[in-house]
């Protein structure tokens, strides 16, 4: 191994007791180096071995950070930070990646690209070394919607072997501790706008001898969801807005009365769900702008520049305004339909359309007043304040 000041390649390996095939890419990834006159290391990040992993690491020259939290991401970020290199590639320890192929990413490093992923689509897979459900459903489906979301170009975006330089592994501020790491990590990189580019690599079958940590469909879904809750756009916005659009789009046509298409009568009851659908769409993109505003201001979501002006043209007091005016509108509307029906004895009622409209206004600017203190509130943090002109990327 080199000495500290001459290392520019960290191989980051997480292990939790892979004593069957650890060896075998330390080894492969140390012979990687010498024939490529590469300065590097082998870091092992270990997450709690049991089997003789770390005695076989430390045998072997690799550098053995223990991580006592458990989590694939927890391990691989223990390792990283430790790691000394200015490129690291990640890969997993069951040979399934063949860490000879290390100088390739290190070349596309050298060419000036900041993030280099394997890609084992356009690359090899070996017979047996990718269950027929994830090879066909599960990673074109996950990198498929990542790419819908995030407009991102990768097409293996859950390869467990990728290169990054250090210094993007840092801007990322990575917050997952489990699987979805492949995900973020992709998310990230691409909202940071790094360069990044893909290689075809060779998936093999992997040598561990024993069940795979990895849990088909509880972690797929993790990794969807967790796609989902960093595009709000697409969970909150997009659903909520197209809620409330159909909503008032019914209550104003049938403001006026019953109308008919075709032999079909649409009338008061229909009225009724549209002010429900309104309801929901705002309370639904209510969400969206809270669950933006913590990303911006949480720092998940660096790149969000358009919510930060928009933050600042929008302060507190305009929300508070809007709100108050349609709470106020709404209300005297509801008290004129209640006083109208109160000097008519308390009879019978024919103003429920009016009262389904005022009550509406009236719902949606409480809605407004009170989600304005909210996003006000989750403003405030790391020293930014929403609705203030102080408020800073």
């Amino acid at each position: 191994m080199s000495s500290d000041q001459e290392i520019e390649v960290s191989v980051v390996i997480p292990c939790l007791n892979e004593a069957n095939s650890l060896a075998a890419c330390i080894t492969k990834a140390q012979t990687a180096f010498r024939e490529h006159n590469i300065a590097g290391e082998v870091v092992v990040a270990d997450n709690g071995s049991t089997d003789g992993s770390v005695e076989i690491a430390e045998g072997l020259g690799a550098r053995v950070v223990r991580v006592q939290t458990k989590g694939y991401g927890n391990a691989l970020a223990g390792g990283i930070a430790t790691a000394r290199g200015r490129f690291v590639i990640m890969g997993d320890a069951d040979d399934s990646y063949d860490f000879s192929e290390a100088p390739r990413f290190v070349a596309k490093w050298r060419e000036g690209f900041e993030v280099v992923m394997g890609n084992r689509f356009r690359g090899e897979i070996k017979p047996g070394a990718m269950p027929w459900h994830h090879k066909y459903i599960g990673n074109p489906v996950l990198s498929g919607v990542l790419r819908v979301l995030f407009h991102t170009k990768i097409g293996d975006s859950h390869c467990g072997m990728r290169g990054f330089t250090k210094s993007v592994y840092q801007r990322m501020d990575l917050r997952t501790t489990g699987m979805e790491f492949a995900s973020e990590f992709v998310i990230k990189a691409a909202k940071l706008n790094v360069r990044m580019t893909e290689i075809p690599i060779t998936l093999w079958p992997d040598r561990r001898g024993r069940p795979p940590h990895l849990r088909s469909f509880r972690d797929g879904w993790r990794h969807l969801r967790f796609m989902l809750l960093y595009a709000p756009n697409w969970l909150f916005l997009g659903p909520g807005l197209a809620l409330m659009v159909v909503g008032l789009a019914f209550v104003i046509w049938l403001l006026p009365g019953a109308r008919w298409v075709g032999q079909v009568r649409f009338d008061i009851h229909t009225m009724f769900f549209g002010v429900l659908f309104a309801l929901l769409g705002m309370q639904i993109l209510t969400i969206g702008l809270f669950a933006k505003i913590f990303s911006y201001t949480e720092r998940f979501d660096h790149s969000n520049l358009g919510l930060s002006r928009w933050l600042r043209r929008l302060p507190l007091e305009s929300g508070l305004l809007a709100g108050t005016v349609l709470a106020v509108v709404g209300f005297i509307g509801d008290v004129a339909i209640f006083w109208k029906w109160k000097q008519g004895g308390f009879g019978s009622f024919s103003e429920m359309r009016w009262l389904l409209f005022w009550s509406l206004l009236f719902f949606i600017g409480a809605q407004i007043v009170f989600s304005s203190f909210f996003m006000s509130m989750l403003g405030v943090s790391r020293g930014t304040y929403v609705g203030d002109k102080e408020f800073q990327q």
